[in-house]
């Protein structure tokens, strides 16, 4: 694996990473065992979640929207912007309580689809199977099985394939919950999985930001020009009509394959908006608005994360390979 290839071989760059700012993305925050995340997320617990929080103060400058888009640094540190996606409800009942403890702004990008706990994304949906697969008898296993076309109804085979369902085939999760007799229903009226817009106004109203995420969370890379347009728009009018942050806008999953157009016509529909947000890493786009964020969730603490993209960035800049460049 790249990661450990690389992992004993970190350059100096002079700098706690080779840009002038540093953006983490988390999505969840537990100690607790959350069986629609589990499968899909390698969340961190509270301890390792500050223990991040704290490595990060000693190299960076945790900084606000404002100060972020202003570039208001105090000149000492590179800035900091801590992200979270997907406004789920240990934001509020977690992580905030450290934020909060230790003086440190977040933004929170949010689908719209999801709050109230209206529905859940489909990748939480098939972490949820894959939590029911783990106890199913033969006979069930068997017609996942066939449902999902394998020739032999091995449990790791038919997990994997569940795990590989797309947006698009969102709808074969809800099939085999039937097959399994489990009711993704019944579970979000127990679990509360997602803020609500009670909440989302709370967290904003303690000085925190609240911004836009696609409409449900798809691939973009699945999704045609104007699909991607109307899930991103979507989800800004949502955070304009609530008086969320509309400068903003963070692709669910990745943005990947994303075109030069689709970010000509999302700045030029939304003059207001200030920056996109990827999951890339330490990367610098072709397109200057759009920035790269370090996920924060690969197994790993705050300190090998970063050591590992500045590493991972100096490397590919000797090939030229450090920028993406969108067509």
């Amino acid at each position: 694996m790249i990661k450990s290839f690389f992992k004993h071989i970190i350059f100096d760059t002079g700098l706690p990473v080779p840009i002038p700012h540093l953006i983490p993305v988390y999505h969840c925050v537990s100690d607790e065992r959350l069986p629609h995340i589990q499968n899909v997320i390698n969340y961190k617990n509270l301890t390792q979640f500050e223990k991040d929080i704290d490595y990060m103060c000693q190299k960076f400058e945790f900084c606000d929207w404002e100060s972020f888009t202003n570039n208001n640094s105090t000149g000492k540190k590179p800035f900091a912007l801590l992200t979270f996606d997907d406004g789920l409800v240990e934001f509020k009942d977690v992580v905030l309580p450290v934020l909060e403890r230790k003086g440190i702004y977040a933004v929170n990008f949010i689908n719209p689809a999801f709050v109230d706990n209206q529905d859940m994304m489909f990748r939480f949906k098939a972490s949820l199977i894959v939590e029911s697969l783990k106890t199913a008898n033969n006979a069930k296993l068997k017609s996942v099985a066939q449902f999902l076309s394998l020739h032999e109804p091995a449990k790791n085979k038919i997990i994997n394939s569940v795990k590989s369902i797309s947006y698009h085939q969102k709808q074969d999760l809800e099939k085999i919950a039937k097959l399994l007799d489990f009711s993704f229903s019944d579970y979000i009226k127990k679990q509360k999985i997602y803020l609500n817009l009670a909440d989302l106004q709370e967290i904003q109203k303690k000085g925190f930001g609240i911004s836009a995420h696609s409409w449900d969370h798809p691939y973009f890379f699945h999704l045609s020009l104007e699909e991607q347009l109307e899930s991103a728009q979507k989800s800004i009018d949502f955070c304009t009509e609530n008086h969320f942050l509309d400068e903003s806008f963070a692709f669910p999953f990745t943005d990947f394959s994303v075109s030069d157009a689709f970010f000509k016509k999302l700045f030029k529909n939304n003059p207001q908006l200030q920056f996109t947000f990827g999951t890339a890493g330490i990367k610098i786009d072709s397109f200057p608005q759009n920035l790269q964020r370090i996920p924060m969730e690969r197994g790993y603490n705050a300190q090998k994360e970063i050591d590992f993209e500045k590493t991972y960035f100096q490397i590919k800049k000797i090939f030229n390979k450090n920028k993406i460049y969108r067509k």
